[in-house]
């Protein structure tokens, strides 16, 4: 880039902080504006990649297969919290897998001995884990060895986040009032962290938009299991029922999980709408205004395709006034 121009980017989740660091090591100055650092919902994912009902499914492919390869690339190292695991994602229903598991190089279909009781199809491939403490505060060490700089704030509108010559919106929940965006809904999801009875495969049910999910994924010494996915709800207390449920389900699926030491109950609220908004404005005052939010679910798995998109939008206006 040839004319640096001071970009704040509003937000300090995963969207937030992979868009900030892509921003910051293609030169441009980088400050970083959050109430939380990092974001909490951010902390409580899985983290799993994968596609999972997220919508415009032209740009969603573009950006997921991003990700994927930026994943493969940092799993080679561990301070990334980033590993290739195998494992099954498996349905009650026999239904069709989606498309984009069927693209990864090893994926098979399971044979009926290779499933749980109950399930009538799977397939099994390797994908990227992603053990989001760590990863969050790899891309806080990556941000400040790129010259950004991070201030924990609460935003109350984008106008105070200034003075700046590109405003990136990657609020997450936040965008509801930010934005505005009476569109964005919440849907809150929980997951139970224990310790690693001896799980290197992860698992995962295809629950389609049931509130409740099955899933583990093993980091290290740690196991994340899920979940639950409820529309409409925000909020980050814990739910001891539900959190008796995400056990209950996971150790009927792997035995050895019965009785494994609680270490956390991580919540969060997926910022939601009908499709992924990345796209550019022009606000009130004449500053830019990129947005960058909208991911539900899928945050982790669209988070560098999404900020290299971001990216273009700034540098292809990087001339105007």
């Amino acid at each position: 880039m040839t004319q640096r121009r001071r970009v704040v980017v509003v937000g300090a989740g995963v969207a937030g902080l992979t868009t900030a660091v892509v921003l910051a090591e293609a030169g441009l100055p980088v400050h970083v504006m959050a109430e939380e650092i990092p974001g909490v919902t951010s902390l409580a994912a899985g983290a799993m990649w994968g596609p999972y009902l997220v919508e415009p499914k032209a740009k969603v492919d573009e950006w997921s297969r991003r990700s994927l390869d930026v994943f493969r690339e940092l799993a080679g190292d561990p301070a990334t919290g980033v590993r290739l695991t195998s494992g099954i994602e498996a349905s009650r229903t026999a239904e069709v897998p989606p498309e984009w598991a069927t693209t990864l190089p090893d994926y098979r279909p399971c044979e009926a001995a290779q499933l749980p009781p109950g399930f009538t199809a799977g397939y099994r491939f390797t994908i990227p884990l992603i053990d989001m403490p760590v990863y969050l505060g790899y891309l806080l060490r990556r941000l400040e060895a790129a010259g950004g700089t991070v201030e924990q704030r609460r935003v109350l509108s984008l106008a105070e986040a200034g003075p700046a010559d590109v405003l990136v919106n990657c609020s997450g929940m936040g965008a509801r009032d930010l934005a505005p965006d009476a569109e964005l809904r919440s849907i809150r999801g929980q997951h139970v962290v224990v310790e690693n009875p001896g799980l290197t495969e992860f698992f995962s049910e295809d629950t389609g938009t049931s509130p409740e999910l099955l899933c583990f994924y093993p980091h290290g010494g740690t196991v994340v299991l899920g979940g639950t996915a409820v529309d409409g709800e925000g909020g980050h207390g814990r739910d001891d029922e539900a959190a008796a449920g995400i056990l209950a389900r996971c150790a009927e699926v792997e035995p050895r999980l019965a009785g494994a030491r609680v270490l956390e109950h991580r919540v969060g609220a997926r910022p939601t709408r009908a499709a992924v908004r990345v796209e550019e404005e022009r606000a009130t005052g004449g500053a830019r205004v990129v947005h960058n939010y909208g991911h539900g679910g899928a945050g982790v798995t669209l988070s560098w395709g999404c900020a290299g998109k971001v990216l273009d939008l700034v540098s292809r206006g990087r001339g105007a006034p």
